[in-house]
């Protein structure tokens, strides 16, 4: 409650100290065409908030061919009707250890060491049978990979496995099912990265909405967080049921949700006087509302994002000298104050 109280003071103080300087307030207009920005989505939302990225390329999306490479480990499996000993003998050093790829090459049971480096699975395949055939006619041969040591996608956050092999055909939404990411998940927080930098790619939009101009093809070294369910949030104030951070693990909510979880608005409230307000606590984006607009418009037309307050007033609040005085019983408490700010991450330049 100090946190809130704090936060709340210095958005009042900044609102007071630019009534006369005409302060940045919107009416329902200008959020409804905000709104239709947020249901955009992650990319959209972070535009919103002065982060400029650049579109999702299509050329993510196509496969490519994937190769051996130093240190894999390959699973081998030979077949032939009458040398069970080879059978075995592979079968046994696949299952437990595999072969691994040292010095571009691997050794198997009666062969000279074969090069693969480089090599796809199936030119591997045709070369082991062709070495065996060398010796042994009618073998055939089985590979794939038993573990990669760069070909992986590192996961992190909210997910049941550090790592998942690539071959340049598995794409993002068969590495999630894989992490078995819980249903609760952060989506708007979560992000991917390749070569240190971050790709444009909603997660929420795949995942829920089933949009597969999301679904990329995953890379070795690719890197996946999965955040965690509180790790976006908003804030309800003021003349509400009860005042409460609000986790948005899709990266927006509607209006009409948010104060429901606050237990709506009470007789005390001014259901004429609803604000929104977004961005910095120094230059916000403030949006006044009133009930009828909540409760008579779409829920989509009426959308929040991550680090947005919504504050219901007791009273029109250009009252805000009587407001401060109810709030605080004295200004003697502003330097305790400025000494907290930094509990609640505010700057004072």
């Amino acid at each position: 409650m100090k946190k809130i109280l704090l936060t709340l003071f210095f958005i009042l103080l900044y609102s007071c100290s630019h009534q006369t300087g005409g302060e940045a307030v919107y009416g329902a207009d200008e959020f409804v065409l905000d709104s239709y920005k947020i249901k955009e989505g992650k990319f959209s939302i972070l535009q919103m908030q002065g982060e400029n990225k650049e579109g999702l390329s299509m050329g993510l999306l196509d496969e490519y061919e994937d190769t051996i490479c130093e240190g894999d480990i390959l699973q081998i499996a030979v077949y032939h009707p009458k040398r069970q000993d080879i059978t075995a003998a592979v079968k046994e050093i696949g299952e437990s250890v595999g072969f691994s790829v040292i010095d571009g090459k691997i050794t198997l049971p009666d062969l000279e060491s074969i090069e693969v480096n480089g090599l796809t699975l199936v030119q591997a395949k045709k070369r082991v049978e062709d070495k065996y055939n060398g010796q042994i006619q009618d073998v055939e041969v089985f590979i794939g990979y038993k573990d990669r040591a760069i070909r992986k996608v590192e996961l992190a956050g909210l997910v049941s496995s550090p790592s998942i092999m690539v071959d340049g055909k598995i794409r993002l939404f068969d590495v999630l099912s894989k992490a078995r990411i819980p249903p609760e998940a952060n989506l708007f927080k979560s992000y991917i990265i390749r070569e240190n930098k971050l790709l444009a790619v909603d997660l929420y939009k795949l995942l829920k909405e089933g949009d597969m101009s999301q679904n990329i093809v995953m890379k070795g070294g690719d890197k996946v967080y999965i955040a965690e369910p509180s790790a976006a949030k908003l804030m309800v104030m003021g003349e509400v049921g009860k005042e409460c951070v609000v986790s948005l693990p899709h990266g927006s909510m509607p209006l009409r949700e948010a104060l429901a979880q606050a237990g709506g608005i009470p007789y005390t409230g001014d259901k004429s006087y609803i604000q929104v307000i977004r961005g910095s606590i120094l230059q916000p984006k403030i949006y006044v509302l009133n009930w009828q607009h909540v409760i008579h418009l779409p829920n989509d037309s009426l959308l929040l994002m991550p680090g947005d307050i919504v504050y219901v007033a007791s009273k029109p609040i250009t009252e805000w000298n009587r407001f401060i005085t109810q709030l605080l019983p004295s200004f003697g408490a502003l330097d305790m104050m400025t000494k907290g700010v930094s509990d609640v991450g505010i700057i004072i330049q």
